[in-house]
């Protein structure tokens, strides 16, 4: 039973877009409050949706193959993907000022030479160098492989000879999901979730 009331979730928000991840406890005891709905497709590429009453219903007429919760009175199939009631706005996540997710907007390449390298190849550059006053931010930090990054020392670009391929600056794009890479996918998630979103890190259950 704990292993099953830990199984994942996909959380889609009031206008079914994928907003989270969370256990199915948790999913359970959103349906029961009424905070949310069951999303099934019964694989006619349609999708139903149903409450708590509804879903417990359904479950007794079409038990299916999966893993249930069983009590004594009630046996529930899963949920795997829930909406929301109210809740309409995406995460105010933004893509966090790693090291990772520089590589990541830079696709792994010298901002300089152009040239994509394995990122043990690479350093990060302040293309204004910080004790002249550039900040480490977004807009001021490139990959540099370790020729360019040395040719260019402690210099602007302009100084080094060294031209930028394209300006730095903050990415635009932000996972709608994050998730750990290792959780298998339900195929009942795939129609709503866009694999390019994914993230390395898993998403705060929803509260």
């Amino acid at each position: 039973m704990i292993s099953v009331l830990n199984q994942q979730v996909l959380v889609l928000n009031r206008l079914w877009q994928a907003v989270n991840v969370c256990s199915v406890r948790r999913a359970l005891s959103l349906l029961f409050e009424g905070h949310a709905q069951v999303v099934f497709s019964p694989g006619d590429g349609e999708f139903k949706i149903f409450d708590f009453h509804q879903w417990r219903d359904f479950s007794t007429r079409n038990p299916g193959d999966e893993e249930k919760i069983r009590t004594v009175s009630l046996r529930l199939r899963i949920p795997r993907v829930i909406l929301l009631a109210v809740f309409d706005r995406l995460p105010k996540k933004e893509v966090k000022f790693t090291r990772h997710n520089i590589f990541e907007r830079d696709q792994n390449t010298c901002q300089y030479c152009g040239r994509t390298l394995d990122r043990k190849d690479l350093n990060l550059d302040h293309v204004q160098p910080r004790d002249r006053g550039g900040p480490t931010s977004w807009e001021n930090i490139v990959c540099s492989c370790i020729p360019c990054n040395t040719r260019k020392a402690n210099r602007t670009p302009a100084e080094a000879s060294l031209r930028l391929i394209r300006k730095p600056k903050r990415p635009k794009w932000r996972p709608f999901v994050q998730i750990n890479l290792g959780v298998p996918l339900h195929d009942s998630w795939r129609h709503f979730i866009d694999l390019a979103y994914w993230n390395v890190e898993l998403g705060e259950e929803v509260g």
